[in-house]
């Protein structure tokens, strides 16, 4: 049985850098990971440029049934700090839109960096390692696995959550809590597309690939980016946005105009001969202005239209009402909402007030980020937290 003073179970982005700090602190490491290639979420991210922090980052552009938990990590280590570690390690980088920032190579440059860092560390590696069984013995915990047990005397938690399953996620993180008696907040996909009924797919699904700048919510905040038609449902960063605080059986609402007055548009053309669909051609796609317009029942001139079709058409255009079927699940999910409830752990280290010696960091707690590199940060800023504390 080897004996170390920290085991962290995960190697992606928060428990490479949890247990590079640790090290760098002095203490003995062991890193492990039931996959062969590390940081497999990093090399896929950003489009193969791994979108690694958020200039903007602050505890608003995360959800969580706590809301106030991420506070103390994110103030401690900053996107400043983390820029400053891409820096020292000659990484050229760029801002992309929105204070989001993309190497200006490959996403492996990250994943080189904090391996270099946990080396710095001295980092005892075992990947390729299915664990058995974690067990508490005395003040520490013993990892068992198919290379041998291990002991620790702290235990951090870094295995992620249920998204992207094709690089190995799992619900292990999960399990793990409730064996050691700590709460989860049911886990479900975020940022993720969304998916018509089966008659809003038969009206829209052949518009695949159309795109509009739209403003999008699902009780929660209002995200102004291109929403896209998918031979699914809705996609596009608008509605991955949203996506994370719908709820199913609720709709999402789209403003379709958020540059313009759907009732100015459509008076000014009140006694033409055009059809609602020609007025709204010259702001939409064609093909969606005239298939919306169906949807509506606006397909006669606009001189023989109700008035009180006008309004609707109108009102509908600032505030389209969407139910989707649901979601298109964890395959294409970029993030986990939900996890390990915050509300049993330490905001300032990630340790489990129950469980000393035990912590959890990353996408495995209850903490979720927007689209835009907030995740990353997340990550990191919850990986030093329990770093600078194992």
């Amino acid at each position: 049985m080897r004996d170390f003073d920290t085991i962290v179970i995960g190697a992606g982005a928060a428990g490479m850098l949890c247990g590079a700090t640790a090290g760098q602190r002095g203490r003995r490491v062991l890193l492990i990971d039931h996959a062969t290639r590390i940081g497999e979420k990093i090399r896929i991210s950003g489009g193969g440029r791994c979108n690694f922090t958020n200039l903007h980052c602050r505890p608003e552009n995360f959800l969580s049934r706590n809301p106030h938990f991420c506070r103390s990590a994110l103030a401690r280590y900053t996107p400043a700090d983390f820029i400053g570690l891409v820096k020292r390690h000659g990484i050229a980088f760029h801002e992309k839109t929105l204070g989001q920032l993309f190497c200006d190579g490959s996403a492996v440059q990250i994943i080189d960096m904090l391996r270099a860092e946990c080396e710095d560390g001295h980092v005892t590696w075992r990947t390729g390692c299915e664990i058995r069984a974690v067990t508490r013995e005395g003040d520490g915990f013993v990892v068992d696995t198919v290379a041998g047990a291990f002991e620790g005397s702290s235990l951090v938690v870094a295995t992620g959550g249920l998204s992207v399953p094709k690089i190995g996620a799992s619900p292990f993180g999960y399990r793990l809590a409730e064996e050691f008696g700590l709460a989860v907040v049911p886990p479900r996909p975020g940022l993720v597309p969304l998916a018509f009924d089966a008659a809003e797919l038969a009206r829209y699904g052949d518009l695949s690939g159309i795109s509009v700048e739209a403003v999008v919510s699902a009780e929660g905040p209002r995200f102004r980016e291109a929403l896209l038609l998918t031979h699914r449902g809705l996609s596009g960063p608008a509605i991955l946005q949203a996506s994370s605080y719908w709820e199913p059986g609720t709709p999402v609402h789209v403003d379709l105009l958020p540059d313009h007055d759907a009732h100015a548009l459509l008076a000014a053309a009140r006694q033409s001969r055009s059809t609602p669909a020609s007025v709204l051609s010259d702001v939409l796609p064609k093909r969606f202005a005239q298939q919306w317009c169906e949807a509506m029942g606006a397909t006669r001139f606009m001189a023989e239209l109700p008035e009180r079709t006008v309004r609707a058409v109108a009102d509908a255009l600032h505030d389209w009402q969407v139910k989707p079927s649901g979601t298109t699940g964890y395959q294409k999910a970029e993030v986990t909402v939900g996890g390990v409830d915050t509300r049993g752990l330490s905001s300032k280290t990630m340790e489990s007030a129950a469980v000393p010696g035990l912590y959890f960091i990353g996408e495995v707690v209850d903490v979720t980020g927007w689209l835009g590199g907030f995740n990353f940060q997340w990550a990191w800023s919850s990986g030093v937290a329990a770093g600078r504390s194992v």
